[in-house]
């Protein structure tokens, strides 16, 4: 148990040995399943977490009773990394009501049978607000942040405010580094699509009385809050945080990867700002999302594989392009031994995507960058320098 203010402690658990959080992208330093007890006349809970960590949380919870009983378990999220433990918590405290949006509520029965949730459920609308005694809650929806059922919770009394899984992060409650790095990968990967829905959460939240973030991921927020929410607001609008580029190259016999290799050379000699090359087939396409995210242009370069793109270029830009990705300045380099088209293919894409622009023209190589090619591959470079 952690104090985070005289009446909220976390109760959350880490979870160190996960080697993939939802079933697909690597978390490295682990997670933490985020829960937080406001204590009061009325005792809440906000949030269980996964069914991995049941035991743990669950004796942590009841420490920090010291023999007293939850009135309310507030369920922001039905998602299972925090929902999986919510049958163990209610039948260990049977006369514990469930608060949630109607959405949640419904969901409740899809995830546990049998539990009668409609006769000690409570269900709360925007705006809505709970006194626990001292301390008075107010519910603020969050819908497609990232699921339909989100809410966030305020405390108006203490000033905190539980963001579900806004502002979390790949990483354990006790990380001290590297915040931006994986709550961008975090949110550009999970939460990206949903821009228009972060940005219509942020305005109802501006100029609301908080002065501590408790998400469901990683460290509580209590410091230069301004630049969570400066990254937060670039990211759902697509705004690049940093003039550069992202050299994203997929290559079979290591032809692409040179050339890749000489288009950042001649970016970095041209002031192109942060260039960033990244190995599509050696880097989890989540750290090659989050960059692109960060960075103000692409070079995308491929091998021509099958008759179309190398697989792990095309999925790439299926990520970006699920993810709403846009705004960016992009250059093409193509590679192909008898018939390249990988070149058009990515453009393809990218005209399917918004305000994508590209710029310069494609550079074609055939098998290996020969010497003939360098003029092409420079001025290129200087395109997307200019971009």
């Amino acid at each position: 148990m952690l104090p985070v203010t005289p009446h909220v402690k976390f109760i959350g658990v880490d979870d160190d040995n996960l080697d993939l959080f939802e079933g697909q992208y690597p978390v490295p330093n682990g997670i933490s399943y985020n829960s937080y007890l406001i204590d009061d006349e009325n005792i809440a809970v906000v949030d269980a977490v996964d069914i991995r960590r049941c035991s743990e949380w669950l004796a942590l919870l009841d420490s920090t009773l010291d023999g007293r009983h939850p009135a309310y378990l507030i369920v922001q999220h039905m998602e299972p990394d925090h929902s999986g433990s919510i049958r163990a918590v209610l039948e260990k405290y049977p006369e514990m009501k469930v608060v949630a949006t109607a959405k949640a509520i419904a969901m409740l029965d899809n995830f546990f049978d049998g539990m009668g949730f409609s006769e000690r459920s409570i269900s709360v609308k925007d705006g809505d607000t709970l006194s626990l005694g001292h301390t008075t809650l107010r519910f603020i929806t969050a819908p497609m942040v990232h699921w339909p059922e989100v809410m966030m919770t305020l405390d108006e009394t203490d000033g905190v405010l539980f963001s579900a899984d806004a502002f979390g992060t790949f990483a354990t409650s006790n990380a001290t580094e590297g915040w931006d790095n994986e709550a961008r990968r975090y949110y550009c990967n999970i939460v990206g699509k949903y821009g228009s829905c972060v940005q219509a959460v942020m305005k109802k939240l501006t100029g609301l009385p908080f002065g501590i973030i408790a998400p469901l991921h990683g460290p509580i927020l209590k410091e230069n809050l301004a630049h969570y929410w400066n990254l937060y607001d670039k990211w759902s609008r697509y705004i690049p945080e940093t003039e550069g580029v992202l050299v994203a190259y997929a290559s079979i016999y290591g032809g692409t990867a040179e050339a890749a290799r000489r288009l950042a050379d001649m970016l970095r000699s041209r002031g192109a700002g942060d260039v960033v090359l990244i190995d599509l087939c050696r880097h989890d396409v989540s750290y090659a999302v989050a960059e692109a995210f960060r960075l103000s242009s692409l070079a995308l370069c491929s091998v021509t594989y099958d008759g179309a793109m190398f697989p792990a270029m095309h999925n790439f830009l299926h990520h970006l392009a699920a993810k709403n990705f846009s705004g960016r300045h992009v250059g093409i380099l193509e590679n192909g031994s008898w018939a390249p088209t990988a070149g058009k293919l990515m453009c393809n894409t990218l005209s399917e995507m918004k305000d994508m622009t590209v710029v310069g023209s494609t550079v074609t190589i055939r098998s290996r960058l020969h010497d003939s090619d360098l003029a092409s591959l420079s001025s290129l470079a200087q395109a997307l320098a200019e971009a």
